[in-house]
């Protein structure tokens, strides 16, 4: 079995969600600044290679096609084939533990390949989710970190997030301005405020002559609801129907003061460039582990119910079919913990 003595070339695995990519930039950048004489190589999806910037000189970010070019079980083999060849992979760091990953495992590890799995706490969550227990789980962030200290790669936090970057997308903030960024979708309905809700919080905070909203969202129905939000509020532009990329998004999102986020990606790309986020959570909570890298606690917002959490991921039914967890929260306690910190 290799040591850390004998690692040279990690391969580093994590391939969807767009939000669980982006939570692995901590750790990984970290590791890689603690181990400069390993080459570390990260494969992910193509569309979310784009969220790494200002990477570690060693450090080579790879996105793959899974849909055509290495679909399916055959298509893990030869691509876990090629990436032994040209990068002479020696360990593997599964941060995502799934049938696709596990196949690039095995087939790495009958060449005598070390591999170490996440560990995603599946049964500790579901135990949250049924009410047997009421704590905070361990992060994601430090479920990644603990794959690369099985492998024998220790290493403290260094990374300090994305803190240069400069967009043309948006014209320049000026000092007596204050940027609130909102993005106020989810991939699940157990996840996502009620867009009118979410207008009276923008009515409440451009009572503020200084404030300025941008709207962040994708898709083309996204697209549509937003333009008509911006339409219907002096001092807001929808991102959403502006092209730009990660590295754009990034920037804008330095510049703001503050980011309005469910628990979802954008959450998670805010606390890279380290702005302060106020997360609004539903049918999922904090406790499971998906609160945003270095974010306070505090500042997500959230109704203390018996029934929540009902789901980890947001994706099951409300069981009472009027989502109470998100319907029932007060544009005003948003707001409150906005202007706490503005």
């Amino acid at each position: 079995m290799a040591t850390n003595r004998d690692i040279k070339n990690v391969l580093v695995i994590r391939f969807s969600a767009l939000g669980d990519v982006a939570i692995t930039i901590p750790a990984l950048y970290s590791v890689c600044q603690a181990h400069p004489d390993k080459r570390f190589v990260m494969v992910t999806r193509q569309w979310s290679a784009e969220l790494f910037i200002n990477c570690p000189s060693n450090l080579v970010v790879l996105g793959v096609d899974v849909k055509n070019e290495y679909a399916g079980a055959r298509g893990m083999i030869r691509l876990a084939r090629k990436l032994r060849k040209e990068y002479k992979i020696d360990a593997v760091a599964d941060l995502h533990s799934v049938l696709r990953s596990w196949v690039i495992d095995n087939t790495l590890r009958l060449c005598g390949v070390k591999v170490a799995r996440i560990d995603k706490g599946r049964s500790e969550k579901r135990q949250l989710v049924k009410g047997k227990i009421r704590r905070q789980l361990p992060t994601t962030n430090e479920r990644y970190a603990d794959v690369f200290r099985r492998l024998g790669l220790d290493f403290d936090e260094t990374f300090e997030g994305f803190t240069e970057a400069q967009t043309a997308s948006l014209p320049a903030k000026t000092a007596e301005e204050r940027w609130i960024a909102i993005a106020p979708f989810s991939q699940h309905r157990g996840k996502e405020y009620p867009l009118d809700k979410m207008e009276e919080v923008i009515d409440q905070l451009l009572e503020r002559p200084e404030v300025h909203i941008i709207l962040f969202g994708g898709g083309n129905k996204e697209k549509k609801l937003l333009a008509g939000v911006a339409h219907r509020h002096e001092r807001t532009v929808s991102l959403a129907g502006i092209k730009h990329g990660f590295t754009d998004e990034y920037a804008i999102l330095r510049q703001c003061d503050v980011m309005v986020s469910m628990d979802s990606a954008n959450m998670h790309l805010a606390s890279l460039t380290r702005t302060p986020v106020v997360s609004v959570w539903g049918a999922t909570h904090p406790w499971c582990g998906f609160m945003g890298w270095r974010q306070d606690a505090s500042n997500a917002v959230q109704l203390d119910l018996p029934c929540r959490p009902c789901s980890v991921f947001g994706e099951k039914d409300c069981r009472y079919d009027d989502y109470h967890c998100l319907g029932e929260l007060p544009p005003e306690q948003i707001v409150e913990r906005i202007e706490a910190l503005l």
